[in-house]
């Protein structure tokens, strides 16, 4: 591993981009706007799905699978979302390819009767689908969860932040009142902020979207927002309230208790790829990742020090019985015995990939029945007794979690700034970014005048910002209570 990242504070965006390649994330493809996972960060995502959709099957939903096309006709259903995703829609025209002397062109004959376009995302389809699944109150609730990919037109991209196809899930969920579907709505929102935080180690704010920051087609956004080291957001993820929007669109009806017809209420709610680039903004630092070892596809790397395959083998016949012990306790454990490269390297590259324990022994170590063990999140190192050295392995893994999110709390705590003036939003703005809780009249004349002006944009409207009367930091109109404002990803 010869080549080294370039620092946060020389360049955080350069940071970002060679920290996803060097530690073997993701690429990009030859398809312009589109990546590869590669199998190391693929693993990471393996991680977060597999934890997200026990999260979604203990709250009573399960997994279908939908098409990848949507007839253009349904997508022109409902007004506000068609307009939404319009500008970022990939359309198929054609069905067929014919080659023409040494050249493969479209058949100009296989033209579709109509267009279809390549999923933005899955409601219009799924509409369509619940009406013929739906007919009386005992048909409800519909809890259906989608593990898919997107494609939403980008032609600035970034690994895993901001690519035309990305992987995501998209739940979407029919209720026979309006109660229950804002319960959902909740619920879920309340699922993200868990993993968020117990899984991610990445503290979030949970808020609602102001109307112009709303999904398209929905009546309600809740979101969970994360700040990030260089003092911008991230949205990690939404859930949507719906309304009867997409019930009337696809005039999907069911007979109350009562004998009454009356339209479903919907959610939808999702995360995507974008988390990714969440955990490695959220955590790493400028020899590599830093992951939490509630995600790491390798917990614990044992490198031994050695000179010859003999001395090799010995080592590591010695560790055997702590990998199983460690193994026993679901924690994946990887013994490095390439003898193509050199300890000092490996220890680069595992630090690179962010493996959260890595322990080292050698000859004097096997004479003494100690291992060196380092943590990846402080870079501490201790030597400590090869004997019942899993519990505390066990123990130290829990702290390297607990570590991170505070670490990640604090910062975010330090990046969250009250103001009452828009000079002081923006001098601070520019200084050190971050969060701002400021007054806004409501209005979305005054929230594009603050976007267009500073590139800030209002995260939430935090679920637990107290009633508070004031006046708007740009136009002294009354307000209720503060806004979440910060440039964001």
């Amino acid at each position: 591993m010869a080549e080294k990242l370039t620092s946060r504070a020389e360049d955080y965006s350069k940071w970002y981009n060679e920290l996803v390649v060097m530690a073997d994330l993701a690429q990009h493809s030859d398809v312009k706007g589109c990546m590869v996972i590669k199998p190391y960060g693929y693993a990471i995502w393996e991680k977060m799905k597999d934890a997200l959709d026990k999260m979604f099957k203990d709250t009573g939903h399960q997994n279908a699978y939908f098409p990848l096309f949507i007839p253009k006709s349904y997508l022109s259903k409902e007004a506000a979302h068609v307009e939404g995703f319009a500008k970022e829609c990939a359309v198929v025209t054609h069905y067929r390819l014919k080659t023409v002397g040494n050249e493969v062109v479209v058949d100009p004959d296989a033209k579709l009767e109509e267009e279809l376009i390549v999923r933005p995302t899955s409601e219009t389809i799924i509409w369509n689908t619940y009406k013929g699944w739906i007919q009386s109150y005992r048909d409800l609730p519909i809890l259906i969860n989608q593990w898919a990919n997107v494609v939403r037109w980008e032609m600035r991209t970034r690994l895993f932040l901001r690519t035309a196809e990305f992987l995501w899930q998209e739940g979407h969920t029919a209720h026979a009142t309006a109660q229950e579907a804002i319960q959902e709505t909740e619920q879920m929102l309340g699922v993200y902020a868990d993993f968020a935080e117990n899984w991610m180690a990445m503290p979030v704010v949970k808020g609602r979207k102001s109307e112009s920051e709303r999904f398209a087609g929905a009546v309600d956004t809740l979101c969970i927002e994360a700040m990030m080291q260089d003092g911008k957001a991230l949205q990690a993820g939404t859930s949507h309230f719906l309304g009867q929007n997409f019930a009337k669109a696809f005039d999907v009806k069911f007979a109350s208790k009562e004998g009454v017809n009356d339209y479903v209420w919907a959610t939808s709610w999702g995360v995507s790829t974008r988390l990714m680039g969440a955990l490695i903004m959220t955590h790493s630092d400028d020899k590599g990742l830093r992951l939490p070892p509630m995600l790491a596809p390798i917990h614990v790397v044992i490198v031994p020090i050695y000179k010859g395959i003999e001395q090799l083998d010995q080592i590591h016949e010695k560790v055997k019985p702590l990998m199983q012990e460690l193994k026993a306790k679901g924690i994946t454990v990887k013994f490095d015995g390439d003898d193509t490269k050199r300890s000092g390297w490996k220890f680069a590259e595992y630090e690179l990939k962010g493996v959260p324990v890595r322990i080292a022994l050698g000859p004097k170590d096997m004479e003494n029945g100690t291992i060196e063990v380092a943590r990846r999140d402080n870079g501490t190192k201790e030597t400590i007794a090869l004997e019942g050295s899993a519990a505390h392995i066990e123990q130290l893994l829990k702290d390297i979690q607990n570590s991170l999110f505070q670490e990640a709390l604090e910062r975010k705590t330090n990046l969250t700034t009250v103001v009452n003036s828009y000079e002081e939003f923006k001098t601070l703005l520019d200084e050190k970014g971050g969060f701002f809780a400021a007054h806004w009249d409501g209005t979305a004349e005054t929230e594009e005048k603050i976007k267009a002006e500073t590139k800030a944009t209002i995260r939430c409207i935090p679920l637990d910002a107290p009633e508070e009367d004031g006046v708007c930091m740009v136009t002294g109109k009354p307000s209720k209570r503060r806004v979440l404002f910060a440039r964001a990803y």
